[in-house]
C-alpha cells in the first residue's frame, strides 16, 4: 500500500481527536503541543476493518522510502538493520525500499539468515508457551483480524530449516516503530507490512543483522509515505 503526496495531506486533515500514547517530540512540534492520535481513521483490507496509521505524526525517517543502498545481497533480499531500526528490501541499481521497524528488546533479539517460507493475511496469533509463562494473563490464541491481535494485517514467517519462531509482522502500536520493544519479532506499520507482503514471494531470503552502517541517503526525489 503506497501513499502519494495528496493522500498524505488528506490523512493529516483526517486526524482523529484524542491521544493514543505519548507522541515523539517531532510530532508534538508538528501539532503545536496538542496531543494527536497515532491513527488517521480506518480502512478495509480483505474484509477486515483496521486503524490506519497517522503518518503526519510519524517521524519521516520511519516512512517507507526508496533509498540508495549498496549491498552484496541479490535483489529481492530482505535485510534488517536492528541497530538503526530499518528493514531494507534490496532492489536493482544500488537501491532499496526502506521501512522503519521495531525490533527485539534486550534478551529477545534474533540474528541470522532465514527464508520466508510461510505468509498469512490477518494471521491468528498463538503466544508461545514461554511468553505465556512470563505473562499468564495472555489468551491461548487470538483470531486473525481481531482488534487485539498484535500481528495485525500480515505475518511473514522466518524458517532456517525449521520454524525459527520469528516473524515480520504488523503492529497495533505505531509508537513502537523505531524502538527495541518486541519479543524478537520485527514490527512494521500495517500499511508497510501489507506492502512488503505483496513484494516478497515465498522463499525470499532474509538477513537479520545486529547492526550495519547506515549509509543510505534518500534516492533522488523518489519517496513514498
Amino acid at each position: 500500500m503506497e501513499f502519494n503526496r495528496r493522500e498524505v495531506i488528506f490523512g493529516a486533515t483526517a486526524v482523529v481527536a484524542g491521544a493514543a500514547g505519548i507522541l515523539p517530540a517531532s510530532a508534538q512540534k508538528a501539532t503545536t503541543g496538542k496531543k494527536t492520535s497515532w491513527f488517521a481513521g480506518t480502512a478495509v483490507d480483505n474484509g477486515v476493518t483496521f486503524k490506519t496509521t497517522n503518518f503526519a505524526v510519524i517521524d519521516k525517517q520511519w516512512h517507507k522510502q526508496m533509498v540508495k543502498y549498496k549491498s552484496s545481497e541479490p535483489a529481492g533480499t530482505v535485510v534488517v538493520d536492528t541497530r538503526h531500526h530499518f528493514l531494507y528490501l534490496i532492489m536493482e541499481n544500488g537501491t532499496a525500499i526502506r521501512y522503519g521497524v521495531g525490533v527485539g528488546r534486550d534478551g529477545f533479539q534474533w540474528f541470522g539468515r532465514a527464508n520466508i517460507d510461510r505468509k498469512a493475511l490477518w494471521p491468528k496469533w498463538t503466544p508461545p508457551p514461554e511468553m505465556r509463562k512470563r505473562q499468564p494473563n495472555l489468551p491461548e490464541f487470538v483470531d486473525g483480524g481481531a482488534p487485539t491481535n498484535p500481528l495485525s494485517a500480515r505475518a511473514l514467517y522466518l524458517f532456517d530449516g525449521g520454524d525459527t519462531g520469528y516473524r515480520l509482522h504488523g503492529t497495533l502500536e505505531p509508537g513502537s516503530i523505531g524502538k527495541d520493544v518486541s519479543s524478537g519479532c520485527i514490527r512494521m506499520f500495517p500499511e508497510h507490512v501489507i506492502d512488503l507482503y505483496q513484494r516478497c514471494p515465498l522463499g525470499t531470503a532474509v538477513q537479520v543483522l545486529p547492526h550495519i552502517a547506515d549509509r543510505a541517503p534518500p534516492a533522488d526525489d523518489v519517496q513514498n509515505g
